[in-house]
């Protein structure tokens, strides 16, 4: 490999790196809606040159993480209701089709995986290790997904929910919103698989996905500024 082609290759992965920090930052809330964002306080934060903070804020805009209001100001974006409603129905009707074939198919290995996440999330709910709490939330519901070999339909759902539904569930969680609810209701979908009860299963995913309805006007009055 020549110079250039190392230099090109450095300069890309740097690109990525900056775009997937500021990422997480936002969909983490570290980055609240609503706060202002600028190329320069973030080049200095990280301590990189402008260009590739500037091409990671045009992803993001692309993505509707940050709002550019030109010779004015960057923000995080506001959290977008209609856009999160759209997204929790899409995933309702996708995950309770998943629900349904995984009573038919999903391998023990992969209920048995569904059963060690459970207890995990037990254990991190009751030491208030809600970020991993949340991760292992992520892990139930991808190893639904996979065991399915449904891998292509979880990384659209996964693309959708990176923007205002991941947002929201950080918020749930910082708020200890469900937590209790949330493990019971997956131990409710392992016992409808493993029983093979595709009406049960259905209806469980269906009723656990709309914790997000339910949790949105309590966050509102919490966080009226974090909303569009």
């Amino acid at each position: 490999m020549n110079i250039k082609e190392l230099t090109n290759k450095d300069a890309k992965s740097m690109r990525n790196e900056v775009y997937a920090s500021l990422r997480r930052e936002i969909t983490s809330l570290k980055l609240e809606p609503g706060c202002p964002i600028s190329e320069n306080d973030i080049s200095k934060r990280l301590q990189v040159s402008r260009t590739p903070v500037r091409e990671a804020f045009l992803r993001l805009s692309q993505e509707d993480l940050i709002t550019v209001y030109p010779q004015k100001t960057t923000i995080v974006s506001l959290i977008d209701l209609d856009q999160l409603e759209e997204t929790r129905f899409m995933r309702e009707y996708l995950e309770a089709a998943v629900a349904r074939s995984a009573c038919e198919r999903l391998p023990e290995k992969h209920q048995a995986r569904l059963a060690s996440i459970i207890e995990s999330q037990k254990e991190k709910a009751a030491n208030n290790e809600l970020i991993n709490f949340y991760k292992l939330d992520d892990e139930f519901h991808a190893s639904l997904y996979e065991g399915c070999d449904k891998q292509r339909i979880l990384t659209v759902v996964q693309d959708m929910m990176s923007k205002n539904f991941n947002r929201v569930r950080v918020l749930s969680l910082s708020e200890k919103l469900n937590t209790d609810i949330i493990i019971s209701q997956h131990e409710e979908m392992l016992n409808a698989i493993k029983a093979q009860d595709k009406e049960a299963a259905e209806q469980v995913v269906r009723k656990h996905l709309q914790l997000v309805t339910i949790d949105r006007e309590e966050l509102e009055k919490k966080f009226p500024g974090y909303f569009k």
